[in-house]
């Protein structure tokens, strides 16, 4: 789909989308297409239970009067209400209303209340984020889908006062929407697509944007002592890898980088403690935290972002065979200290220890985050609404918790603590890789922080939000790319400087009750070198 920006006019073809406020009230393109139509869209009004809620929609066809095939009424809900969330639920919303219609041209009206606190050119800029986002469709192995199922919807363009300003938002904006689809399709991809030799085949061209690529095989690992990844590997036919992509962007391109690490199992069967049958073909997207450091990083060197990064991925495949880790087994990780592998399926972890390890040794950054999809007891936890976040960096955590508010892509802080740590101490080696049933995900973000030194370091667990069973405006079923966004808004505030988000709301201070530590980095546990 083609996105364009224009000044405000009535096309004469197509769809035309046009936002209503709270109690049927038209905003000003809407007016005067009720006047054209000599009253239509008020009648349809009156007569729908439609009131110009939030994401709630009308459609009129074949409007008397006018040459457009249809009119598409969108709520916007309260006019004092309306920010740039809201202008990407109108564009998501409007494509998705679209896309069943069979239109192949549309334009979408930015009209704006005077209450509303956000420009013209950001609201059309968002409204068009908010479109290519929602417009995403992983159809590449239907081979027999009727045309008529598909979305017809080729060209959208954009009206509004400001096409120009609108224009060069949606530069950088659309850059990030790239690096978000580039995520969804990995994550979307099945195991015998995606797998640790194709994942760094899939991120190659990010050399075009600047990106510089390094992949260490196993023989390199195996030198740097990557015991606790490499064990999660052996029982696969599928060698691992790790990808390691830096970009430099800042100024002084020597200063240390913000560092980024995803977990990359790109099928988790369990190993030896197998998973049940029902529903492990979901394992694929294990590798979720891989692909948002993967879409992360195409969406920095896309919108040039004045930062230096590092993002490395731990890319595994974990299978049950003669050759696979045990139950019992013990490992020695790149840090040298040693691992009891309790439970062959708590195998992220393993993963992110020596990755988080060859980070910090290798890039002395000055943050750490890493993103896993983790554990089962953080879907308990917190289910599909909130990521749930670890950190030994107060400053940090806010950091993270305001931007992920601030794009939709709420995370909730949760405690660390000697107490939790304690639940994870081995009988025979330095700690054993899973605690009781309690608390679940501590115990999993406490095994990580054994593996971070001084760094300010937060860890999100992604288990329940990486993947949708429902269609949002922005975000279809199916993969999500949570954390794209989030993290590109927290360079920006964090790293580029730019002004954080006013007023995030109640989240951000609802997420901040568990602390880990004032101001500086906490003191992490373990730690002991090589």
């Amino acid at each position: 789909m083609k996105i364009s920006f224009a000044k405000p006019d009535i096309p004469a073809k197509g769809a035309l989308v046009v936002g209503v406020l709270d109690g049927k009230t038209l905003g000003a393109t809407a007016s005067t297409l009720d006047e054209l139509t000599g009253g239509q869209l008020s009648r349809a009004l009156a007569a729908a239970r439609f009131k110009g809620e939030t994401g709630k929609t009308l459609v009129v066809t074949a409007p008397h009067g006018i040459t457009l095939d249809r009119i598409v009424l969108v709520g916007l809900g309260k006019p004092e209400a309306i920010t740039a969330t809201t202008m990407e639920a109108l564009g998501g919303t409007a494509v998705a209303t679209l896309g069943g219609l069979g239109d192949e041209t549309a334009a979408l009206a930015v009209d704006l209340p005077k209450e509303a606190a956000i420009s013209a050119a950001d609201a059309a800029c968002h409204a068009a984020l908010g479109a290519t986002l929602g417009g995403f469709r992983f159809d590449k192995y239907r081979t027999t889908e009727p045309p008529e199922d598909r979305p017809a919807l080729k060209t959208l363009t954009i009206l509004c006062d400001d096409a120009a300003g609108a224009r060069a938002a949606f530069g950088p904006a659309n850059a990030v929407a790239e690096g978000v689809v580039l995520t969804r399709r990995l994550v979307s991809e099945p195991a015998n697509v995606i797998y640790p030799e194709t994942f760094c085949e899939a991120v190659a061209d990010l050399d075009d944007l600047g990106v510089s690529i390094t992949v260490l095989d196993e023989a390199k690992m195996r030198k740097l002592g990557m015991g606790a990844l490499l064990g999660v590997a052996q029982g696969s036919a599928r060698p691992p890898r790790l990808l390691v992509m830096e970009y430099r962007g800042a100024k002084d391109k020597k200063a240390p980088p913000i560092a980024f690490v995803g977990k990359g199992v790109t099928f988790d069967s369990g190993g030896i403690s197998i998973k049940p049958a029902a529903s492990m073909e979901d394992m694929k997207w294990d590798m979720g935290g891989a692909g948002v450091v993967a879409g992360l990083m195409k969406a920095l060197a896309g919108r040039k972002a004045k930062a230096n990064v590092v993002g490395i991925c731990g890319l595994v495949e974990n299978m049950p065979s003669g050759t696979a880790q045990r139950p019992g087994d013990v490992v020695t990780t790149m840090s040298g200290q040693t691992v009891e592998v309790i439970n062959t399926d708590a195998e992220g972890r393993l993963v992110l220890a020596d990755a988080l390890w060859y980070c910090q040794q290798e890039f002395k950054p000055s943050h750490v985050i890493d993103l896993a999809t983790l554990t089962g007891a953080i879907v308990i936890s917190l289910g599909s609404e909130h990521a749930g976040l670890f950190s030994n960096n107060d400053d940090l955590a806010s950091a993270i918790a305001s931007a992920g508010t601030a794009v939709g892509e709420k995370c909730w802080r949760l405690p660390l603590g000697d107490a939790y740590d304690k639940m994870i101490k081995s009988d025979i080696a330095d700690m054993k890789n899973v605690g009781n049933r309690e608390a679940g995900s501590i115990t999993a973000a406490q095994f990580l922080q054994r593996y971070i030194k001084e760094t300010p370091w937060a860890h999100i667990d992604i288990a329940g939000v990486t993947w949708s069973k429902r269609d949002t405006p922005t975000v279809p079923k199916g993969g999500t790319a949570f954390g794209v966004r989030l993290l590109d808004r927290l360079v920006r505030e964090m790293i580029e400087g730019e002004a954080p988000a006013a007023d995030p709301g109640e989240d951000e201070a609802a997420a901040k009750p568990a602390k880990a530590g004032k101001g500086k980095s906490a003191k992490a546990k373990g730690g002991k070198k090589k």
